[in-house]
């Protein structure tokens, strides 16, 4: 019996051979795949070391291939049978958790003890296209404070801050360090700017900090190129839906274009990501906050 992480171990009626009892494989002890297993059994979210009797089959789940899933590690992610070269092919659900994961500064470790899980196990999530079993999402959604809903990517559409307030909520004002720590985080933010007919528009835009100023790339006909030559708005923030809490922060400063060719080409090579709206975005704005302020949204009884 051979069986690699995410394949499913059912246990048989001797009389019927009906399946009584079945659980998701989360951790092997062999890398071959032989017993005994690390089962969390789909009827009490119980995580058990199993060795499988007569009475037991292995219900391949993870895609063709021989070899278990491997790869503890953040830094060299471990290939998969079944997978692209290079060993990394993550489906929707293990991006989201891998994402929320680094977003809340946890090892893969700590996670996988918090899921009652092995760190192989979370590997696998995060490196495949896996279809985790349900209580395998809820231990998860548990052990990142979040819920089976956004781990599955329900409510994409949907603005955050749809969930309940917090019954004694504490909002706190952020000190400049603070607020110029979050904000380098990076990611999208908003920039506030006048349209040519003089009506207030705030626009989303992929940015970066460099040198403590915001850059981010446009066109020069586009809509966030009104920036340049005004003092402008630009807001970020956070939103926890599962725990109903988050913060915001907002830079105010001059915006200009930056015209310099071998800045624009430090800007270029040193990017954290390209402009999710495509396109020739050749433009580089670069905001430089003379005034930072934030505020953060928890609970009175922590």
């Amino acid at each position: 019996m051979r069986a690699r992480l995410g394949d499913r171990l059912v246990i048989e009626s001797p009389a019927t051979g009906a399946p009584v009892r079945d659980g998701e494989i989360v951790g092997l002890h062999h890398a071959d795949g032989t017993p005994p297993y690390d089962v969390r059994w789909s009827d009490t979210d119980d995580v058990t070391l199993v060795h499988p009797g007569p009475d037991a089959r292995i219900r391949h789940t993870a895609g063709p291939g021989g070899e278990p899933a491997g790869g503890g590690s953040d830094e060299a992610p471990a290939p998969h049978a079944g997978g692209p070269p290079g060993g990394v092919n993550p489906g929707d659900i293990g991006r989201r958790v891998a994402l929320e994961r680094r977003r809340q500064g946890l090892t893969r470790e700590e996670t996988a003890r918090r899921a009652r899980m092995s760190p192989e196990y979370l590997a696998y999530l995060e490196q495949q296209p896996a279809d985790p079993s349900p209580a395998t999402l809820v231990s998860l959604a548990d052990a990142l404070h979040t819920t089976v809903s956004a781990l599955r990517g329900a409510g994409l559409d949907l603005p955050p801050g749809q969930g309940r307030a917090l019954l004694h909520p504490r909002l706190d004002d952020l000190g400049p360090e603070e607020c110029r720590a979050l904000l380098s985080t990076h990611g999208v933010g908003r920039v506030a700017v006048s349209a040519p007919d003089g009506r207030p528009v705030i626009v989303p835009v992929n940015y970066d900090v460099v040198d403590d100023a915001i850059v981010f790339r446009t066109r020069p006909d586009a809509l966030p190129a009104a920036a340049v030559g005004a003092e402008t708005a630009f807001e970020v923030d956070h939103v926890d839906e599962a725990l109903s809490q988050g913060w915001s922060v907002l830079a105010l400063g001059p915006a200009s274009a930056v015209t310099d060719p071998e800045a624009v080409r430090r800007l270029t090579r040193t990017a954290h990501s390209t402009p999710w709206a495509g396109g020739e975005r050749e433009m580089w704005v670069s905001i430089r906050p003379t005034t930072l302020t934030g505020r953060r949204i928890t609970s009175a009884d922590r």
